[in-house]
């Protein structure tokens, strides 16, 4: 009886043992780690669709392996964070600018005409929505007009004959879901309007498409290929890194692993990250098997 005692015993003892070790693991893992999530819970907080907490950020890393968590990390750190105070402040301080050039070739405010662009995932009314209200635009005798209503874009261009039209977004990443809906406004226009696309940030891949428009990109920031650590034009990371990275990302999703069409961009704004993310910051849509640190809202459960 003794012997078949000791037998039992000493499995038990190891599974106990096991577990504290795995305690232990966790716990340091955490302790090692705990300035990296103080930081990003800081950096990215004001994150709407998902808070970014030291939680969130824990969760997410502990996804992945020890060996991997560190170049992780590198890449969070290379993400352009637009929170919503930088958003109206660049949106207000762009819209000026553009408004004192206007002045300045006898275009006066009230033939200006700005349009909320409607497309999958735009933000435009939300943009459109701060800039009028945090610039007064409203009581200045501009015009107001939604993508939708071409009657009222033909009548006001044809009564107004001259001056220029301000499309608003937050972000353009090839350009060509905005060039589809303003090539469909063009045939509304009536008489001579400069135009103009208004936004915090533009990929270069936008900038072709409304050049060969004459479309003018009025942005804050030019969110270049060179900047963007998984694009193929970049040498920011070692390629060893990279190529890591990318591995990553492609066993979380094979098809989207560096966002909508490849673009691996890495500019995320406070209300939703571009659908141009890699997936390793994104997630996966409903956030199964995968969670990301940046999921779009339509991402969430």
């Amino acid at each position: 009886m003794h012997r078949k005692t000791l037998t039992r015993a000493i499995p038990s003892n190891h599974k106990r043992l096991s577990a504290m070790l795995s305690r232990l693991r966790s716990t340091w893992q955490t302790i090692k780690y705990w300035p990296h999530y103080l930081w990003a819970s800081y950096r990215f907080s004001g994150y709407k669709p998902q808070p970014v907490t030291v939680a969130s950020v824990t969760k997410w890393l502990n996804q992945f392996d020890d060996k991997d968590r560190k170049i992780i990390l590198q890449l969070m750190k290379k993400v352009s964070y637009i929170s919503e105070k930088e958003t109206e402040t660049w949106l207000l301080r762009l819209n000026n600018s553009l408004l004192e050039r206007l002045s300045a070739v006898n275009i006066p405010i009230k033939n200006i005409i700005y349009v909320q662009i409607h497309d999958p995932g735009s933000s435009s009314a939300v943009i459109l929505n701060m800039l009028r209200d945090r610039g007064r635009l409203e009581r200045k005798g501009c015009y107001f007009i939604d993508s939708k209503n071409v009657r009222e874009l033909h009548e006001v261009t044809e009564s107004l004959e001259q001056g220029a039209i301000v499309y608003v977004d937050d972000f353009a990443a090839t350009g060509r879901q905005f060039c589809q809906v303003r090539d469909y406004l063009a045939e509304y226009i009536v008489g001579n309007f400069s135009e103009f696309f208004l936004l915090p940030s533009i990929c270069e891949e936008a900038l072709y498409e409304l050049g060969r428009r004459g479309v003018e990109a009025v942005a804050e920031k030019l969110h270049s290929k060179a900047e963007r650590p998984l694009h193929q034009n970049s040498s920011i990371l070692a390629k060893a890194t990279k190529n890591r990275l990318i591995e990553l990302c492609q066993m979380i999703d094979k098809k989207g692993a560096l966002g909508y069409r490849g673009l691996a961009t890495m500019v995320v704004f406070y209300r939703n990250a571009p659908n141009t993310t890699p997936v390793i910051l994104r997630g996966c849509v409903r956030q199964r098997p995968f969670v990301g640190i940046f999921p779009r809202a339509t991402d969430l459960p």
